[in-house]
């Protein structure tokens, strides 16, 4: 565990955070009295979503693919 202090830690923020994504903890000190700690979060690991996850959930027509009549377009009729 390293500890730095606050000045420090403001003029290396960027170096800190790297190494503390990378896993390692940062004890933050004033005046060499530790007050916080800057530290990796704990992430859950994402699992792929399955195929088929909302199969039944959408029904389509049979018919879906069947050319609309042209008087449907030119009436402006809803489909």
């Amino acid at each position: 565990m390293l500890k730095v202090n606050i000045a420090q830690a403001k003029a290396r923020l960027s170096e800190y955070i790297k190494r503390s994504e990378d896993g390692e903890t940062i004890l933050l000190a004033k005046r060499n009295v530790p007050v916080a700690e800057l530290r990796p979060l704990r992430r859950p690991v994402r699992q792929p979503r399955p195929f088929g996850l909302c199969a039944d959930d959408c029904r389509i027509s049979p018919d879906f693919d069947k050319p609309v009549p042209a008087s449907t377009y030119a009436e402006g009729d809803a489909v």
